[in-house]
């Protein structure tokens, strides 16, 4: 079991980005993540951050990151766990799940 906390942020937009029509909103998809992660990894220490792409903290790593989503016309939310990232536009729990797992997350 870990005891470092894991910083995951969720980039996205209140604008459901074009290819993303009928998928859960980055609001959403943060506010799933967050559950999801709480009930599986119940004593798992993290952190988990929304950053919105067009309004990004003042935070240089997070507004930099905001950035390159847009420049780089990446499906948002786009989820980063400790600088990787481990999901774009509909991320998958598995994926997320397996990251968290380098960083020593066990399930109950």
């Amino acid at each position: 079991m870990s005891n470092k906390s894991v910083e995951i942020v969720v980039y996205g937009a209140e604008v459901l980005c074009p290819s993303c029509v009928n998928l859960p909103s980055s609001r959403e998809t943060y506010e799933w993540l967050d559950a999801a992660i709480s009930r599986k990894y119940p004593e798992q220490p993290f952190t988990i951050a929304y950053v919105d792409i067009y309004n990004p903290p003042v935070e240089n790593s997070k507004k930099e990151f905001a950035i390159r989503v847009v420049e780089e016309d990446m499906f948002y939310p786009v989820v980063v766990i400790e600088g990787v990232i481990a999901g774009e536009g509909n991320p998958k729990l598995k994926t997320v799940y397996a990251e968290l797992e380098k960083y020593g997350f066990k399930s109950k």
